[in-house]
């Protein structure tokens, strides 16, 4: 006897749960029990105190009419792949851009030798931070990555890093400023960016590996974007909504327009927060590149991924503390900048 059989006797719904027969294989728990002979008709007496939640399984045991776990994660699967198709009809050409631009970004960089390359990194580093100490960090960096021959691993990080990051404030600036704009879209998209927020790594891969196939680029792509986005938004519609009333008003005063003073007053007061969330963008995208790895994605994540399948402990400690290293030398440079902007903005 079950153990809600009594509460369905009770509320004379036996007849519907024994003309309501679903049938299916067993569960592993069911088979376990059958094996450890507690399905040989013998009855089983539950101590009160040990009562089970009266979850979809636990009720079906009573009322085989109840669905059970597995069903209702079967439903979720069937209803994603019904619409598979239709989404991929649409997702396809709306996408193709971007694995047109990873792949563009990682053949461009990969072309240029390490002697122009690194020169570069360096020249762009002090222009954005006027930092020597960031200069030559970022120059040491490198020269050791190629030094164990990690140099064009670490190069493929850091183009689709560059990719990423770029889309998620082409994409999340605006829409910062849009939630800054209209208190209901804010709370409208706030849920949406918990859930992006929150969701496990690996959840984002499920339903990408279905519509896409993993040798296109899009795949991890879209999977770096939309975990690394939510910082850039959220923080530019924090620094938007922050700005001084009293300029705002001032700003009315000269009588300029809302797109004057969104380019020419929100916008510049509000920038110190804006890099901050680009800070974290690239933060969080290079903390997405090494599981990325798992579905095609080159880079400094393959060697780690590598360690683990082979249990390769050298490469795997050497290639994470590459990546370490290259998320110490873009948080530097960036926090650099940061700095260098928000004294600019206080004179």
């Amino acid at each position: 006897m079950a153990m809600y059989d009594g509460l369905f006797s009770v509320f004379g719904l036996k007849e519907w749960c024994d003309s309501n027969t679903t049938t299916g294989p067993m569960t592993m728990a069911e088979l376990l029990a059958k094996s450890a002979g507690k399905a040989d008709g013998a009855e089983v007496v539950t101590p009160f105190l040990e009562t089970p939640f009266p979850s979809l399984d636990t009720l079906n045991k009573s009322c085989s009419a109840f669905p059970r776990t597995r069903d209702m994660t079967a439903w979720v699967e069937d209803g994603f792949l019904g619409i598979k198709d239709g989404l991929k009809y649409v997702l396809d050409p709306l996408t193709q851009p971007l694995s047109w631009a990873l792949d563009g970004s990682l053949i461009f960089f990969e072309a240029i030798p390490w002697f122009v390359l690194i020169p570069a990194l360096m020249a762009i580093t002090y222009y954005t931070s006027r930092s020597i100490s960031v200069m030559l960090l970022v120059m040491f960096s490198f020269l050791f990555m190629a030094f164990i021959d990690h140099y064009d691993r670490a190069i493929q990080t850091l183009s689709i890093i560059f990719v990423c990051t770029f889309i998620c404030v082409l994409l999340g600036v605006p829409i910062g400023i849009a939630m800054s704009k209209n208190d209901r879209l804010q709370r409208i998209t706030i849920p949406i960016l918990d859930m992006l927020q929150t969701l496990p790594t690996f959840v984002y891969l499920i339903p990408l590996i279905f519509l896409f196939s993993v040798t296109e680029s899009k795949l991890y792509g879209i999977a770096i974007i939309l975990y690394a986005i939510v910082p850039v938004v959220r923080l530019t519609d924090l620094g938007i909504r922050l700005v001084d009333k009293d300029v705002i008003e001032a700003a009315d005063a000269f009588g300029m327009t809302s797109r004057q003073k969104l380019l020419g007053v929100q916008i510049p007061l509000a920038l110190p927060n804006i890099m901050a969330g680009v800070n974290q963008t690239i933060m969080m995208s290079l903390a997405m590149v090494v599981i990325a790895s798992l579905v095609s994605a080159p880079g400094l994540g393959v060697l780690v991924l590598r360690g683990i399948r082979s249990l390769e402990l050298g490469v795997g400690l050497v290639s994470g503390f590459c990546i370490v290293l290259l998320a110490v030398l873009l948080d530097r440079a960036t926090k650099a900048a940061l700095s260098r902007l928000n004294n600019t903005v206080e004179q």
